[in-house]
């Protein structure tokens, strides 16, 4: 029976998707701001219920009406319709490689991403810039600090490069904190998506998972104004910890 669910919720997700591709491609297009991100947020929340996830959000975003950066420790490919359930004018930060992911990379496309090539070591300057500019027109941008998924029993060390976005232009940054729990466990291991997981994979894995709730806790942002990236870095990671319930090692 537990395969026969996944299977089903594997064809409504492939359904969906194909619903998201074609509202980006034909939708978007005659759409305003307001527009886009009301049909990101619907499929967003749609998306995770068609998988069998449940959210649930403690706390609020930063007040609209200024730029704003998210920090979010980073679990699962599906981390970012987590996030845009609640705050689809979010664009986020996300490695390259998503480019080649069949269907997903037209849909984050939609969303406004920013990509880094990881491979170009001169890249995340061209990116930095182009998340001030972001952050400068009033937009939301969203990073992982972590830099790739964990396993979400702890917190990899937060890089502090792409927090110079928000302190040259003093924006505040807005620590959020992610954990996937289940009917088994307080840290679901149906949501891993490390080491040598595929997407297909993943997406099996997740599909199969028994009461997953997905828990988005807002915490209180941190001034970036004159602020050291390392240091804030350091709060930030801090900081969701603390939410998490995870004592961290100081960081090397």
């Amino acid at each position: 029976m537990r395969r026969l669910r996944a299977i089903a919720r594997l064809c409504h997700c492939v359904v969906h998707g194909l619903q998201g591709l074609w509202i980006v491609l034909v939708r978007f297009p005659s759409l305003d701001a307001a527009g886009r991100q009301a049909r990101i947020r619907w499929w967003s929340q749609k998306m995770l219920r068609r998988i069998g996830i449940e959210l649930r959000v403690e706390g609020r975003p930063a007040a609209a009406g200024g730029g704003s950066l998210l920090a979010v420790n980073h679990i699962s490919w599906l981390d970012i319709m987590v996030v845009h359930a609640v705050v689809p004018e979010a664009r986020f930060v996300s490695k390259a490689d998503v480019k080649a992911w069949p269907l997903v990379s037209r849909l984050v496309d939609g969303a406004g991403t920013l990509y880094l090539e990881r491979e170009r070591k001169r890249d995340a300057l061209r990116v930095v810039h182009d998340m001030a500019a972001a952050l400068r027109a009033g937009q939301t941008v969203a990073v992982f600090p972590e830099g790739t998924t964990s396993t979400g029993h702890g917190l990899l060390p937060f890089h502090a490069n792409l927090l110079q976005a928000a302190i040259a232009t003093a924006t505040p940054v807005q620590p959020v904190a992610l954990r996937f729990s289940d009917s088994s466990d307080a840290v679901s291991e149906a949501m891993e998506f490390v080491g040598a997981t595929t997407l297909l994979q993943s997406l099996w894995q997740s599909a199969c998972g028994d009461g997953v709730v997905a828990r988005l806790v807002f915490l209180p942002p941190r001034d970036s104004a004159g602020a050291d990236r390392r240091e804030l870095a350091a709060r930030l990671r801090a900081d969701i910890g603390a939410a998490l319930g995870i004592a961290q090692p100081p960081e090397a």
